[in-house]
């Protein structure tokens, strides 16, 4: 009966840290094609490189502080008050986001290289 309730708990931590949300910096990003920008002249890249730049850290500072706050959810919840591991998760569409601006940023990094502008 022992091994039966620490394999049921063993479970149940596991799913709750993974629904914890995931830190900015462990997205990985998406392919995104560098032709979507063969149109651009060099400064239109350099423009919308800081457009996603400045996306993709305010992305990565809402997801960090979220995971931080999943964290600390999580320890409570399993110490003190298990109905607040509810409250975990829910940024998948902002993970998936940065996923895809990351992807846009190399994009353009490909295409800034290819049209050879300067840095």
């Amino acid at each position: 009966m022992i091994r039966y309730s620490r394999s049921i708990a063993i479970l149940v931590t596991s799913g709750i840290l993974t629904a914890c949300a995931t830190a900015g910096k462990d997205i990985s990003s998406t392919y995104v094609s560098p032709m979507q920008y063969a149109n651009y002249d060099c400064e239109q890249l350099r423009s919308e490189s800081m457009r996603i730049s400045g996306r993709v850290n305010q992305l990565t500072g809402r997801l960090d502080e979220a995971a931080s706050n999943d964290k600390a959810i999580a320890g409570v919840g399993l110490i003190l008050f298990w109905p607040a591991l509810f409250a975990l998760g829910g940024t998948k569409q902002q993970e998936a986001e940065l996923s895809r601006l990351k992807g846009e940023y190399d994009a353009i990094e490909a295409a800034t290289v290819s049209k050879k502008c300067a840095a």
